[in-house]
């Protein structure tokens, strides 16, 4: 893309000037859809797997630079801490054994990277967030180098006006200041990309926002943060925190903070997009040389190059994504709710279950946005995160007449899962695919068992057994490493220490 400063300093002008360019992107944008531009299948699916890098004794080892460069391979690249790296998985139909076939690449993708990273004295850990990671391990040093990570760092600390405050409350307690947004690359996460074509867009997001509470009580896989135990899915609530431009008295007044759930259903994908125009001021002042409007006139396709870049800013666990591949346009739905891991096994059974059941409520002659208040669905989301497999859900009747509390593990395991498995058949994904990851999911919800919950649960004993929190902390690293390099699910690992 080519890309230059709007101004030296992103001053009111050049903020004024660029807010006038993401307009004519939204404009063009909007053309786009009247016009019906765009193309491409249905139900094309990719994935992006984030992973953290720690050497024996579980403190984070910066060398993503030196892993990357020894790699063979461009599939992986930098993320926002010098400890972690990002694989990309090329995008794929969901049919046939999709599942197997992603398994299969994903093993062989990390096992590599797993290589490469011992030869500095590095290993990878698949987690939400690394639980022996402590805040003098996130300094601003601790920032991959690159001028985009630089320059969202200085703007988020200018709008800030203030140093960036973690106040979490959960099991304990942790509260901790920081001078940049460094805290924030402690997160690693997996996201599920799902391309659908304009008409679909709307019921595939309101689906994915349906679904994003159960796919946290069966995938959280984040109890610890910076060595305190906090939420059973602690990963958005830290990212919310460590990337919020906010200063305290605006977010008292209740403005917007960048990591998002929403506050509506949609009718649109441009509802999404204007909203976060509206809302989010732009924190990157790179402007794209590209006219969208003229290119729109002269036939092309526009890259719509600060709309996406701006977009990248706005955290929505559901994010709209605007893209060209080959000639063509495209809109995804970017699911960016989970954390990484346990397993790579535990990784693609989440991926069944997220698009299986997004498939299905998407498909749904009365959808469930139609009787789930919004409030209700955001209300899922943050009991899901603090409670994981315990949570309650509030969710329409079988009958659909009214909303009913119900546990979490029993609405996935005896209502959602049968969703997820005809959403899958109704892409065409083979049967043994469907039974043998959705099977992943069955079995978290009857021993009710979560990478969150091993965590916790080994942590105690072995606090139980003696041992110093540091101590136990970085024993429950080596074994959970241990016991996730046999890919064998979360659900069967031993519980005993």
């Amino acid at each position: 893309m080519g890309e230059k400063f709007v101004a030296d300093r992103f001053d009111l002008a050049a903020r004024q000037e660029y807010r006038a360019r993401l307009n004519d992107c939204l404009t063009a944008l909007a053309r786009m859809l009247r016009e019906e531009r765009f193309e491409g299948p249905r139900d094309l699916i990719g994935l992006e797997v984030e992973l953290s890098m720690a050497d024996s004794g579980g403190s984070p080892r910066m060398v993503n630079d030196e892993v990357l460069a020894r790699m063979a391979t461009n599939d992986f690249q930098s993320e926002l801490g010098q400890f972690t790296i990002e694989l990309n998985m090329p995008p794929r139909r969901l049919f046939g054994r999709v599942f197997d076939d992603l398994a299969e690449e994903l093993r062989i993708a990390i096992g590599y990277a797993d290589r490469m990273a011992g030869e500095f004295g590095a290993g990878l850990v698949l987690t939400g967030v690394l639980p022996t990671i402590t805040p003098e391990e996130v300094a601003p040093g601790s920032l991959s180098p690159g001028d985009r990570y630089t320059l969202l760092n200085d703007q988020i600390l200018a709008a800030r006006g203030e140093a960036i405050l973690l106040d979490i409350a959960g099991a304990e307690s942790l509260t901790h200041s920081f001078d940049s947004i460094a805290a924030e690359a402690a997160c690693t996460s997996v996201q599920f990309h799902l391309q659908v074509t304009p008409d679909r867009f709307a019921d595939t997001w309101n689906a994915a926002q349906a679904t994003t509470a159960a796919q946290i009580a069966v995938g959280a896989n984040s109890p610890f943060v910076f060595g305190h135990e906090l939420w059973q899915e602690s990963r958005p609530q830290l990212f919310l925190q460590a990337t919020d431009s906010r200063p305290p008295e605006l977010a008292a007044q209740g403005v917007r903070p960048r990591a998002w759930f929403g506050e509506r259903w949609i009718d649109s994908v441009l509802d999404l997009f204007e909203e976060n125009v509206r809302y989010y001021p732009a924190l990157l002042p790179l402007r794209d040389e590209e006219d969208p409007l003229a290119v729109l006139d002269a036939g092309g396709v526009p890259r719509l190059g600060e709309l996406a870049l701006h977009n990248g800013t706005v955290y929505r666990w559901n994010r709209p994504v605007y893209d060209v591949a080959d000639g063509v346009p495209h809109l995804r739905v970017e699911n960016r709710v989970l954390s990484t891991g346990p397993t790579v096994t535990d990784v693609v059974a989440n991926a069944a279950f997220y698009y299986g059941l997004v498939r299905a409520l998407a498909d749904q002659r009365e959808p469930v946005w139609r009787r789930l208040p919004f409030a209700a669905a955001e209300a899922n989301f943050q009991a899901a995160c603090r409670h994981g497999i315990d949570a309650e859900f509030t969710w329409p009747s079988e009958d659909g007449a009214a909303l009913v509390r119900q546990p979490a593990h029993r609405l996935i395991g005896e209502r959602l899962l049968p969703l997820a498995e005809r959403g899958l058949e109704a892409a065409g994904v083979a049967a043994p695919d469907r039974e043998q990851y959705l099977s992943v999911i069955a079995e978290r919800c009857r021993r009710r068992v979560t990478g969150a919950g091993w965590q916790t649960r080994t942590y105690h004993q072995l606090v139980a057994s003696g041992a110093d929190r540091s101590t136990a902390l970085r024993e429950l690293v080596r074994r959970y490493c241990d016991l996730a390099r046999t890919d064998a699910p979360v659900h069967s690992w031993p519980a005993g220490v």
